[in-house]
């Protein structure tokens, strides 16, 4: 299966193991890379030297090629992006700022740069501003997402109507089914994120991942547009919050009921009530948790399964 991502990333398939915080350690990264696909290790949830000691044992658990994801409004950026370098990570994808910011400077150090964007818009400034590749993730996603609510089916074509440089796409993908659909719309790859939070390797706690197999339709919602708008699981933190918005609040608001680390607390620490709970609306098709070879095995031979039948119509 070569096509232009793999040609990229020098790797077996066109699928990228999203960058998540709290879910991506190098144990995913490692694992996925392993499986033949492109591992991230997710750096917004790190402090520089938590990061950089994860890099090296993602280094020691595989040879093969694996990349860093970077939200660009991380408060100690220079210094995740000086660690980056020294440690000779050569894929790096970029998130939530501006990918001039970056680009140049990263690939002048040997550096393949992806920005992650949910707008045909941002697709365009990313592309202006030299990007390697995009991700054009749909609102079905989990995590912060775009403020305007475009679908990935609807996203992915009209991207790649006027994008030239590769295209992976993002947002409500666990199946290889899925997978062919973004292909034969127009993407080079996919990323994937929530099938591989519920995975054996992933590093969300066991409570989390079990509230992924157990989510149902209906189960997440898009929420606080006004800060920063994120998907989440219907929980007592979510409930909580929408009788504050039965009160008109103000951002000001808004911050103090979400307070410091609570995604961290939901995610990594499993407090299934507090917590802040993030995952996409495909989790009601993620029925178990399953080592991350099993998962991407899966997604293939079920890609060419669908492939084959497509051609034989």
């Amino acid at each position: 299966m070569t096509n232009r991502i793999t040609s990229l990333f020098n790797i077996k398939y066109p699928i990228i193991q999203a960058g998540m915080i709290w879910n991506s350690g190098w144990r995913l990264a490692s694992a996925a890379s392993n499986a033949g696909i492109l591992g991230l290790i997710g750096a917004g949830s790190m402090y520089p030297d938590v990061f950089r000691d994860h890099i090296k044992k993602c280094k020691a658990a595989t040879d093969q090629p694996f990349g860093v994801n970077v939200p660009m409004l991380y408060p100690n950026i220079k210094e995740i992006m000086d660690i980056i370098v020294e440690e000779e990570v050569k894929i790096v994808f970029t998130s939530a700022g501006n990918p001039k910011t970056w680009t140049k400077w990263l690939q002048d150090q040997g550096i393949t740069v992806v920005h992650v964007v949910s707008s045909v818009k941002f697709a365009l400034k990313a592309q202006a501003a030299g990007v390697d590749a995009i991700v054009a993730e749909g609102f079905e996603a989990g995590g912060h997402n775009g403020r305007d609510e475009t679908t990935t089916l609807t996203l992915i074509p009209m991207v790649k109507e006027q994008l030239d440089i590769p295209l992976i796409a993002a947002g409500g993908i666990a199946t290889g089914k899925a997978m062919l659909a973004c292909m034969v719309l127009g993407a080079d790859g996919v990323q994937v994120g929530s099938r591989f939070v519920a995975s054996e390797e992933s590093s969300a706690h066991q409570a989390f991942k079990q509230v992924v197999v157990d989510a149902k339709e209906g189960d997440t919602q898009l929420t606080l547009k006004e800060l920063a708008p994120v998907r989440l699981v219907k929980n007592k933190f979510y409930n909580d919050l929408q009788e504050l918005y039965k009160t008109s609040p103000t951002p000001e608001q808004l911050k103090e009921l979400l307070g410091r680390a609570r995604s961290k607390r939901g995610m990594f620490e499993g407090d299934l009530e507090e917590g802040e709970l993030e995952i996409g609306q495909i989790a009601g098709l993620i029925h178990d948790v399953q080592p991350v070879a099993k998962i991407v095995e899966t997604m293939v031979a079920e890609f060419e399964t669908a492939k084959d039948q497509i051609a034989a119509l």
